[in-house]
Protein backbone atom coordinates (compact mmCIF):
# COMPACT_ATOMS: atom_id res chain seq x y z
CA UNK A 1 0.00 0.00 0.00
CA UNK A 2 1.30 3.44 -0.83
CA UNK A 3 2.29 5.99 1.80
CA UNK A 4 0.59 9.37 2.02
CA UNK A 5 3.16 11.63 3.60
CA UNK A 6 1.42 14.72 4.81
CA UNK A 7 -2.27 15.16 4.18
CA UNK A 8 -2.93 12.03 6.27
CA UNK A 9 -5.26 11.63 9.26
CA UNK A 10 -2.70 10.69 11.89
CA UNK A 11 -2.25 13.13 14.79
CA UNK A 12 1.07 14.29 13.31
CA UNK A 13 -0.48 14.74 9.89
CA UNK A 14 -3.39 16.75 11.28
CA UNK A 15 -1.01 18.94 13.28
CA UNK A 16 1.16 19.59 10.26
CA UNK A 17 -1.79 20.52 8.09
CA UNK A 18 -3.06 22.88 10.77
CA UNK A 19 0.36 24.52 11.04
CA UNK A 20 0.50 25.04 7.29
CA UNK A 21 -3.11 26.23 6.87
CA UNK A 22 -3.24 29.55 5.11
CA UNK A 23 0.49 29.50 4.44
CA UNK A 24 1.72 31.16 1.28
CA UNK A 25 5.05 30.22 -0.26
CA UNK A 26 7.24 33.19 -1.09
CA UNK A 27 8.12 31.61 -4.45
CA UNK A 28 8.97 28.26 -6.02
CA UNK A 29 12.42 28.20 -4.43
CA UNK A 30 10.89 28.57 -0.97
CA UNK A 31 8.45 25.75 -1.74
CA UNK A 32 11.30 23.55 -2.93
CA UNK A 33 13.22 24.05 0.29
CA UNK A 34 10.17 23.11 2.34
CA UNK A 35 9.70 19.94 0.29
CA UNK A 36 13.41 19.13 0.56
CA UNK A 37 13.14 19.18 4.36
CA UNK A 38 10.35 16.60 4.22
CA UNK A 39 12.23 14.38 1.79
CA UNK A 40 15.43 14.53 3.82
CA UNK A 41 13.48 13.31 6.83
CA UNK A 42 12.56 10.14 4.92
CA UNK A 43 16.18 9.00 4.81
CA UNK A 44 16.03 8.01 1.15
CA UNK A 45 18.97 5.96 -0.11
CA UNK A 46 20.53 6.08 -3.56
CA UNK A 47 20.61 5.96 -6.39
CA UNK A 48 18.31 8.99 -6.40
CA UNK A 49 17.06 10.94 -9.41
CA UNK A 50 14.94 14.10 -9.29
CA UNK A 51 12.71 14.77 -12.31
CA UNK A 52 11.03 18.14 -12.77
CA UNK A 53 7.99 18.97 -14.87
CA UNK A 54 8.88 22.18 -16.70
CA UNK A 55 8.56 24.92 -16.50
CA UNK A 56 7.23 25.60 -13.01
CA UNK A 57 8.53 22.44 -11.40
CA UNK A 58 12.17 23.14 -12.23
CA UNK A 59 13.08 25.69 -9.52
CA UNK A 60 11.18 23.60 -6.96
CA UNK A 61 13.03 20.46 -8.01
CA UNK A 62 16.38 22.26 -8.12
CA UNK A 63 16.22 22.86 -4.37
CA UNK A 64 15.32 19.23 -3.76
CA UNK A 65 18.14 17.94 -5.96
CA UNK A 66 20.65 20.16 -4.18
CA UNK A 67 19.48 19.07 -0.74
CA UNK A 68 19.57 15.37 -1.63
CA UNK A 69 22.76 15.57 -3.68
CA UNK A 70 20.87 13.99 -6.57
CA UNK A 71 20.99 14.66 -10.32
CA UNK A 72 18.19 16.79 -11.78
CA UNK A 73 16.53 15.97 -15.09
CA UNK A 74 13.24 16.76 -16.83
CA UNK A 75 10.07 14.77 -17.42
CA UNK A 76 8.65 16.32 -20.57
CA UNK A 77 4.87 16.31 -20.90
CA UNK A 78 2.37 18.68 -22.49
CA UNK A 79 -1.19 19.34 -21.50
CA UNK A 80 -3.90 19.38 -24.16
CA UNK A 81 -6.52 21.94 -23.19
CA UNK A 82 -10.22 22.19 -23.90
CA UNK A 83 -11.28 24.17 -27.00
CA UNK A 84 -13.00 26.86 -24.94
CA UNK A 85 -10.53 26.91 -22.02
CA UNK A 86 -6.92 26.00 -22.91
CA UNK A 87 -5.86 25.83 -19.26
CA UNK A 88 -8.41 23.08 -18.55
CA UNK A 89 -6.67 19.78 -19.25
CA UNK A 90 -8.58 17.21 -21.30
CA UNK A 91 -5.52 15.07 -22.03
CA UNK A 92 -1.74 15.04 -21.79
CA UNK A 93 1.02 13.69 -23.98
CA UNK A 94 4.43 12.44 -22.78
CA UNK A 95 7.49 12.12 -25.00
CA UNK A 96 8.31 8.60 -26.11
CA UNK A 97 8.22 6.17 -29.03
CA UNK A 98 5.32 6.25 -29.51
CA UNK A 99 4.21 9.20 -27.38
CA UNK A 100 1.96 8.27 -24.45
CA UNK A 101 -1.43 10.04 -24.45
CA UNK A 102 -3.58 9.97 -21.30
CA UNK A 103 -7.19 11.18 -21.38
CA UNK A 104 -8.74 13.05 -18.47
CA UNK A 105 -11.98 11.14 -17.96
CA UNK A 106 -13.45 13.99 -15.91
CA UNK A 107 -13.33 16.38 -18.87
CA UNK A 108 -13.53 13.97 -21.79
CA UNK A 109 -17.23 14.67 -22.42
CA UNK A 110 -17.04 18.46 -22.48
CA UNK A 111 -18.39 20.24 -25.59
CA UNK A 112 -15.92 20.10 -28.46
CA UNK A 113 -13.70 17.48 -26.80
CA UNK A 114 -13.36 14.28 -28.77
CA UNK A 115 -10.68 12.04 -30.28
CA UNK A 116 -10.41 14.26 -33.35
CA UNK A 117 -9.76 17.35 -31.20
CA UNK A 118 -7.07 15.60 -29.20
CA UNK A 119 -5.36 14.19 -32.29
CA UNK A 120 -5.38 17.63 -33.91
CA UNK A 121 -3.52 19.09 -30.92
CA UNK A 122 -0.84 16.39 -30.75
CA UNK A 123 1.58 17.73 -33.40
CA UNK A 124 1.94 21.11 -31.69
CA UNK A 125 2.34 19.47 -28.29
CA UNK A 126 5.06 17.14 -29.58
CA UNK A 127 6.88 20.00 -31.30
CA UNK A 128 6.96 21.90 -28.00
CA UNK A 129 8.28 18.84 -26.17
CA UNK A 130 11.07 18.53 -28.74
CA UNK A 131 11.82 22.25 -28.51
CA UNK A 132 12.08 22.10 -24.74
CA UNK A 133 14.39 19.11 -24.84
CA UNK A 134 16.72 21.00 -27.16
CA UNK A 135 16.61 24.31 -25.29
CA UNK A 136 16.68 23.08 -21.71
CA UNK A 137 18.93 20.04 -21.96
CA UNK A 138 21.19 21.17 -24.84
CA UNK A 139 22.03 17.63 -25.86
CA UNK A 140 22.52 16.41 -22.28
CA UNK A 141 21.59 12.69 -22.12
CA UNK A 142 18.64 11.63 -19.99
CA UNK A 143 19.42 10.46 -16.48
CA UNK A 144 18.91 6.69 -16.21
CA UNK A 145 16.07 5.87 -13.83
CA UNK A 146 15.99 2.08 -13.98
CA UNK A 147 16.45 0.76 -10.47
CA UNK A 148 16.57 4.27 -8.95
CA UNK A 149 14.36 6.03 -6.44
CA UNK A 150 12.81 8.72 -8.62
CA UNK A 151 11.26 11.89 -7.20
CA UNK A 152 8.90 13.67 -9.61
CA UNK A 153 8.38 17.33 -8.80
CA UNK A 154 6.01 20.07 -9.92
CA UNK A 155 5.04 23.44 -8.44
CA UNK A 156 1.53 22.17 -7.70
CA UNK A 157 -1.29 19.97 -8.89
CA UNK A 158 -4.65 21.14 -10.23
CA UNK A 159 -6.46 18.26 -11.97
CA UNK A 160 -3.44 15.93 -11.90
CA UNK A 161 -3.99 14.83 -15.50
CA UNK A 162 -0.61 16.01 -16.75
CA UNK A 163 1.23 14.47 -13.83
CA UNK A 164 -0.55 11.11 -14.08
CA UNK A 165 0.33 10.89 -17.76
CA UNK A 166 3.97 11.55 -16.95
CA UNK A 167 4.00 8.95 -14.19
CA UNK A 168 2.49 6.23 -16.36
CA UNK A 169 5.11 6.84 -19.01
CA UNK A 170 7.85 6.89 -16.39
CA UNK A 171 6.82 3.50 -15.03
CA UNK A 172 7.84 1.99 -18.38
CA UNK A 173 11.43 2.97 -17.54
CA UNK A 174 11.34 0.70 -14.44
CA UNK A 175 12.32 2.87 -11.47
CA UNK A 176 12.71 0.96 -8.19
CA UNK A 177 10.55 3.48 -6.33
CA UNK A 178 8.48 6.41 -7.52
CA UNK A 179 7.73 9.43 -5.30
CA UNK A 180 5.75 12.57 -6.13
CA UNK A 181 6.66 15.79 -4.33
CA UNK A 182 4.50 18.91 -4.76
CA UNK A 183 3.92 21.97 -2.58
CA UNK A 184 0.14 22.12 -3.03
CA UNK A 185 -2.79 20.28 -4.58
CA UNK A 186 -6.44 19.36 -4.03
CA UNK A 187 -7.05 16.37 -1.79
CA UNK A 188 -8.93 14.39 -4.46
CA UNK A 189 -6.14 14.75 -7.02
CA UNK A 190 -3.51 13.80 -4.44
CA UNK A 191 -5.53 10.73 -3.43
CA UNK A 192 -5.82 9.60 -7.06
CA UNK A 193 -2.04 9.35 -7.25
CA UNK A 194 -2.17 6.38 -4.84
CA UNK A 195 -2.32 3.91 -7.72
CA UNK A 196 0.46 5.61 -9.65
CA UNK A 197 3.29 6.00 -7.14
CA UNK A 198 4.83 4.56 -3.99
CA UNK A 199 4.62 7.74 -1.93
CA UNK A 200 3.32 11.31 -2.13
CA UNK A 201 4.75 14.32 -0.32
CA UNK A 202 2.33 17.26 -0.49
CA UNK A 203 2.64 20.19 1.89
CA UNK A 204 -0.80 21.75 1.41
CA UNK A 205 -4.18 20.24 0.53
CA UNK A 206 -6.49 23.27 0.86
CA UNK A 207 -10.24 22.70 1.01
CA UNK A 208 -11.77 24.07 -1.06
CA UNK A 209 -8.99 24.16 -3.62
CA UNK A 210 -9.12 27.10 -6.06
CA UNK A 211 -5.79 27.61 -7.80
CA UNK A 212 -2.12 26.77 -7.33
CA UNK A 213 -1.01 30.38 -7.74
CA UNK A 214 -3.05 31.55 -4.75
CA UNK A 215 -0.55 29.82 -2.47
CA UNK A 216 2.49 31.69 -3.82
CA UNK A 217 3.32 35.34 -3.37
CA UNK A 218 5.45 35.14 -6.53
CA UNK A 219 4.03 32.78 -9.15
CA UNK A 220 5.25 34.44 -12.33
CA UNK A 221 5.45 32.47 -15.56
CA UNK A 222 8.99 31.23 -15.94
CA UNK A 223 11.02 31.96 -19.04
CA UNK A 224 13.32 29.48 -20.73
CA UNK A 225 16.37 31.29 -19.38
CA UNK A 226 15.20 30.78 -15.78
CA UNK A 227 14.60 27.09 -16.41
CA UNK A 228 18.06 26.61 -17.92
CA UNK A 229 19.72 28.52 -15.09
CA UNK A 230 18.01 26.40 -12.44
CA UNK A 231 18.97 23.16 -14.21
CA UNK A 232 22.57 24.20 -14.68
CA UNK A 233 22.98 25.44 -11.11
CA UNK A 234 21.48 22.31 -9.59
CA UNK A 235 23.59 19.91 -11.66
CA UNK A 236 26.74 21.95 -11.06
CA UNK A 237 26.30 21.61 -7.32
CA UNK A 238 27.53 18.04 -7.12
CA UNK A 239 25.72 14.75 -6.79
CA UNK A 240 25.68 12.13 -4.14
CA UNK A 241 26.46 8.57 -5.02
Amino acid sequence: MNDFLWGDTTPMGIARNAAMAGHTFADRTHAGRALADELLALGLTGPLVVLALPRGGVPVAAEIARALGAPLDLLLVRKIGAPFQPELAVAAVVEGSPPDVVINEDTANLPGVDEAWIQAQLPAALREIERRRGVYLAGRPQQPVKGATVIVVDDGIATGTTLRAALRALRRRHPARLIVAVPVGPHAAIAELDDEVDAVVCLLEPRPFRAIGLHYRDFHQLGDDEVCAALNAANAGGQAG
